[in-house]
């Protein structure tokens, strides 16, 4: 179906067996998230933006950090961006690269959420949290000011985008320009063939990695059937918001990525769909040391930007007084 792993990628898998790192599955929380913050030291800087700053988002749970990233003044829309980490590693800090270049890169401003993990707050926490971020983002109150909203996400946080997605549909609101999902997680069944082909320890995510985060986040199996753990479960996906979807090659996520592009195609959603033939999970995250990180970051930067200029030229159009009314 694809070639084999890019060198560039090759190398970091490399730096992982070489470290002689236990795999995840066999860590508790705590340390695989020690393990992540450490990892992720050896990705570059994120380009100079104008201002980075924290922000708390009044949520169910109280509060909720965030990190808004602001490429410039002028910036024409916003992007809710959730983390991966199979809702039980990651953290702003770690993401923090590829999130500076994807607001350098779309000219959008970025807010990166601080969602709750598991298993300390387990299924529906993330759900939750991700939803009122989209909605306090988009509220008077927010960070939109007007301007169209993009959800995005990679991993478990592209599960949290598609989420949102669903849930705004279903609520009546907020608008979403674009869902951007990137190798998202959107099904329960570890029994795909991706899943299968990844069964080992050789990968950046294997099989058992899932078994270990779907346990965690979602311990009792039942609840992981519901839409808000595997949108692909969702019984309709129309009239969701245009999608861009992320997939690589030699990631155990690639099958069901690809199912959830082929549904919101057949439920007449726009999608666009970029597989990285080459590419290993977490690759989006590695700005600065994979090309294929930078250009898929660049190439999701401009979806987004084309995305938003659309809402605006269509706000835009919207607020034209017809021909004859007068203005006032």
């Amino acid at each position: 179906m694809g070639v084999s792993v890019h060198p560039q990628a090759q190398q970091i898998l490399d730096g992982k067996a070489a470290s002689g790192a236990p795999p995840l599955w066999e860590l508790t929380p705590g340390e695989a998230r020690a393990g992540v913050e450490a990892s992720n030291t050896v990705i570059p800087a994120g380009p100079g933006l104008e201002s980075v700053r924290d922000v708390v988002i009044p949520s169910r749970s109280g509060g909720m950090r965030a990190r808004l990233y602001s490429p410039s003044a002028s910036a024409p829309g916003l992007v809710v961006y959730y983390h991966g980490g199979g809702w039980v590693v990651g953290s702003l800090d770690s993401w923090d690269s590829s999130v500076r270049a994807l607001a350098a890169a779309s000219g959008c401003d970025v807010l990166s959420v601080d969602y709750r993990l598991a298993p300390e707050h387990v299924f529906p926490a993330a759900a939750d949290d991700a939803c009122d971020a989209l909605a306090w983002a988009a509220s008077p109150s927010g960070l939109a000011h007007g301007r169209p909203v993009v959800v995005a996400g990679d991993s478990a946080g592209g599960n949290l985008a598609a989420v949102a997605a669903l849930r705004a549909r279903d609520a009546g609101g907020p608008p979403v320009a674009l869902q951007v999902l990137v190798y998202p997680v959107v099904d329960c069944d570890l029994d795909r063939r991706s899943y299968r082909e990844y069964d080992g320890d050789e990968m950046i995510l294997n099989r058992r990695d899932m078994v270990w985060f779907w346990d965690h986040y979602a311990p009792d199996p039942a609840t992981r059937l519901s839409p808000d753990a595997s949108p692909l479960r969702a019984p309709s996906l129309a009239d969701l918001p245009p999608a861009y979807v992320v997939t690589a090659e030699h990631d155990p996520l690639r099958d069901e990525g690809f199912a959830y592009a082929d549904r919101l195609r057949a439920a007449r959603v726009p999608v666009e769909h970029r597989h990285f033939g080459s590419q290993i999970h977490a690759f989006f995250t590695f700005t600065g040391l994979l090309d294929d990180a930078d250009k898929a970051v660049s190439e999701a930067a401009a979806a987004i930007r084309s995305a938003v200029d659309a809402a605006c030229s269509a706000d835009a159009a919207d607020s034209v007084p017809e021909a004859g009314h007068d203005a006032r």
